[in-house]
C-alpha cells in the first residue's frame, strides 16, 4: 500500500512540475496603460517606473517620503532633511511623466525573462 502511495505521489510532483515550466509570471501580466486622463494615488507603484508622487505627478525611483538615515526623506526626485508636506494625495500625472513611465515600464517588462525550473543550473562555463 505505501509503495502505490509513494508512486501516486510522485506522478502528481511530476505533473505539477511540468505544468508550471511554461509559466511566466511577468509575460503573463497585462501591460500597465498609463494615461494623464487618469488619477494615481501617491506612491502607486508601476514595475520599472517607480512611484508616483501625486504633488509632482510624477513616477520616481523611491516611495514618497521615504526615509534613508544619513540621506532623509525622499520626494519629488530629491532628498531632504524634512519630510515633504502635501495636501494632495491623488493627481493627474503630467503628459511627459507619463510617456517616460510607460516607455520604462515596457522596457523593464521585455527584460526579464524567466525559464522555468532547472534553468539556473545548466553549466554554461568551461
Amino acid at each position: 500500500m505505501k509503495r502505490s502511495e509513494s508512486i501516486r505521489l510522485v506522478l502528481v510532483g511530476t505533473v505539477t512540475s511540468a505544468v508550471l515550466v511554461g509559466c511566466n509570471p511577468e509575460r503573463d501580466k497585462p501591460r500597465a496603460s498609463l494615461s494623464s486622463n487618469n488619477t494615481y494615488t501617491n506612491n502607486h507603484y508601476v514595475h520599472g517606473a517607480g512611484y508616483y508622487h501625486a504633488p509632482y505627478r510624477a513616477w520616481f525611483p523611491f516611495p514618497y517620503n521615504s526615509y534613508v538615515p544619513g540621506r532623509g526623506y525622499y520626494h519629488g526626485g530629491q532628498w531632504a532633511s524634512d519630510p515633504g508636506v502635501a495636501s494632495i494625495d491623488a493627481s493627474r500625472p503630467a503628459p511627459d511623466a507619463v510617456r517616460a513611465a510607460q516607455s520604462q515600464h515596457d522596457a523593464a517588462r521585455a527584460s526579464v525573462r524567466r525559464s522555468g525550473f532547472g534553468s539556473s543550473s545548466r553549466f554554461t562555463g568551461s
